[in-house]
C-alpha cells in the first residue's frame, strides 16, 4: 500500500484542478458569492480492502487516505475516540439508537486536533517553519499543541470576546496569542503573515470564507471511517453535527463516500448541519446557489459556530447527502448541554449541544423516525465553554503593529520567523 494516494487539489464547485500545495485562496475561477474551496484529489487506485488498514487505533490508522505520509506524522495520539450509546436520551426522544462520537477525548479536547495534526504534519514535511491560525479557541489550541509537538512556533490571531479559558489553553501550549480589535483584522493579519512571511495557515483568511486549509481538513475524514468501523461497517441513517464553515461536515461526508467507492460500505448517511445563523437553512429552502450573510440581533453564545454565513462546501454537502440544515437557539443549546452532562456523563461545549437540539427538532417534525440510527458529533469539551473576555487587547489594524506588539509584550521577534516560502 502506498504512503498516500493524494495527487492534487480541485475546486469543489467547478472541478478546476490545481497542484497539491497549501493554497488557501480557493478556486481562482469561482469568486465573489460563488467562491468555493478546494479539496484534495486522490489516485483512482484508492481501492484498498478493509483488512489492509494498518492495525491500531487513531487517525493514522487510515494514513494512505490522508494527504501526508504516516511516517511524517506529527501526532499526540489523536483519533480513535469512542462511539457511545446514549440510551437514556434516545428513550426520551423516542429513538431506538442515538450514538455520541465523543471528540472531547482528543489531546486538546476537541475535533480540531484532527485538522491540526494533518496540517502541521504537512507543513513540517514541506519545509514550513511557522504555523499561524485565526481562532476564537479550539482551532488555535490545536494549532498551538501540534506546532509545539513539531518544534515549530505558532502565531494565533484572536478577538476580545474569545473565551478566557481558551486563551489560557492557547498560551499554555506555547501559542503567541495576539488579540485584534475586530474580527476582520484577524484575516488581514493572517493573510500578511502568509504572503509576506511565508507562514503556514491552518485557518481561512479569505472573504468570503471558503473553508480552512484544504489539506489540513482531510483529517476530519477519519471521523467517518471510525464511525463506520465501530458500527461494523454498517452506516447510520443520520450524522448530525454543529457547523461553522462546514469543514468537518464536508469531510465526514467525503469519508463516507470514499468508503462506499472502495466497497467498504453499502450506503451513505444523510448529513445534518446545526447552525446558529440560519444562512444554510435559507439557502436550502430557497434553492439558492450560495449562502448569504444573515443579520442577527446579537451574537450567539456558541462562539465556535458563530459565523453569520455558511460556506459553499456546507451547502454542497447538504444537497449531495439529501441532508438538512437546522437553526438552533441559544436557550435550547444550554438546555441540551445540561441535559447530556447530567444524564449521560458527557460535558460538551455549548456549540456541541446544538446538534442535540437539531435532532430534537427533526424527531418532533417526523423527519427522523424512531427506528433510524443517529450519530451526533460531540465536537469539544465543556471546559471550552465561554467565559468573560480578557481585559488586555492588542488593537492592531496592520501586520507591523502586531509584530511590534509581539516583540514588546512577548519578547519575540516574529519577523525573524520569516521562512522565505511563498503561499
Amino acid at each position: 500500500m502506498p504512503d498516500t494516494y493524494a495527487t492534487g487539489l480541485r475546486c469543489l464547485r467547478c472541478g478546476t484542478p490545481y497542484p497539491l500545495r497549501d493554497s488557501l485562496d480557493g478556486c481562482t475561477r469561482c469568486t465573489g458569492s460563488l467562491a468555493a474551496g478546494l479539496e484534495v484529489t486522490y489516485n483512482p487506485a484508492l481501492t484498498a480492502p478493509r483488512p489492509c488498514i494498518p492495525q491500531g487505533r487513531g487517525l493514522w490508522r487510515y494514513g494512505p487516505m490522508l494527504p501526508v505520509a504516516a511516517q511524517q506524522a506529527v501526532t499526540l495520539g489523536e483519533g480513535g475516540t469512542p462511539l457511545l450509546a446514549l440510551d437514556r436520551t434516545a428513550e426520551a426522544l423516542g429513538l431506538a439508537t442515538l450514538l455520541l462520537k465523543d471528540e472531547t477525548r482528543n489531546p486538546t479536547g476537541s475535533f480540531k486536533d484532527r485538522l491540526a495534526c494533518v496540517g502541521v504534519s504537512y507543513a513540517r514535511a514541506s519545509g514550513r517553519s511557522v504555523i499561524v491560525s485565526s481562532s476564537s479557541g479550539n482551532a488555535g489550541a490545536s494549532a498551538a499543541a501540534y506546532a509545539a509537538r513539531a518544534g515549530m512556533p505558532c502565531v494565533i490571531f484572536t478577538t476580545p470576546d474569545a473565551p478566557r479559558n481558551m486563551m489560557t489553553q492557547m498560551r499554555a501550549l506555547g501559542g503567541i496569542v495576539l488579540v485584534t480589535a475586530h474580527a476582520d483584522d484577524r484575516l488581514a493579519l493572517l493573510r500578511q503573515g502568509v504572503t509576506r512571511m511565508g507562514w503556514f495557515a491552518i485557518s481561512p483568511f479569505c472573504m468570503p470564507v471558503t473553508g480552512s486549509n484544504p489539506i489540513a481538513i482531510e483529517g476530519y475524514k477519519s471521523i467517518a471511517y471510525e464511525i463506520a468501523e465501530d458500527m461494523g461497517w454498517d452506516i447510520p441513517e443520520w450524522v448530525v453535527l454543529p457547523v461553522c464553515y462546514g469543514d468537518a461536515l464536508s469531510m465526514i461526508w467525503r469519508g463516507f463516500k470514499e468508503m462506499l467507492e472502495m466497497g467498504w460500505t453499502r450506503r451513505l448517511p444523510r448529513m445534518v448541519a446545526a447552525e446558529s445563523s440560519g444562512s444554510l437553512c435559507h439557502a436550502m429552502e430557497t434553492g439558492a446557489q450560495y449562502t448569504t450573510a444573515t443579520r442577527q440581533n446579537r451574537r450567539s453564545i456558541a462562539t465556535s459556530i458563530g459565523t453569520d454565513r455558511g460556506t459553499f462546501q456546507s451547502l454542497h454537502t447538504l444537497r449531495q447527502s439529501q441532508g438538512i440544515a437546522v437553526k438552533v437557539e441559544d436557550s435550547s443549546m444550554l438546555q441540551w448541554q445540561d441535559r447530556i452532562s447530567q444524564t449521560e456523563g458527557s460535558w460538551l461545549e455549548i456549540s456541541s449541544a446544538a446538534a442535540f437540539s437539531a435532532v430534537e427538532n427533526l424527531v418532533r417534525a417526523g423527519t427522523i423516525s424512531a427506528h433510524d440510527r443517529v450519530v451526533v458529533l460531540g465536537t469539544a469539551s465543556g471546559m471550552k465553554t465561554p467565559s468573560p473576555p480578557p481585559i488586555a487587547m492588542l488593537d492592531s489594524a496592520i501586520l507591523d503593529d502586531a509584530l511590534d506588539t509581539a516583540r514588546d509584550v512577548y519578547g519575540v521577534d516574529l519577523a525573524s520567523l520569516h521562512t522565505g516560502h511563498g503561499a
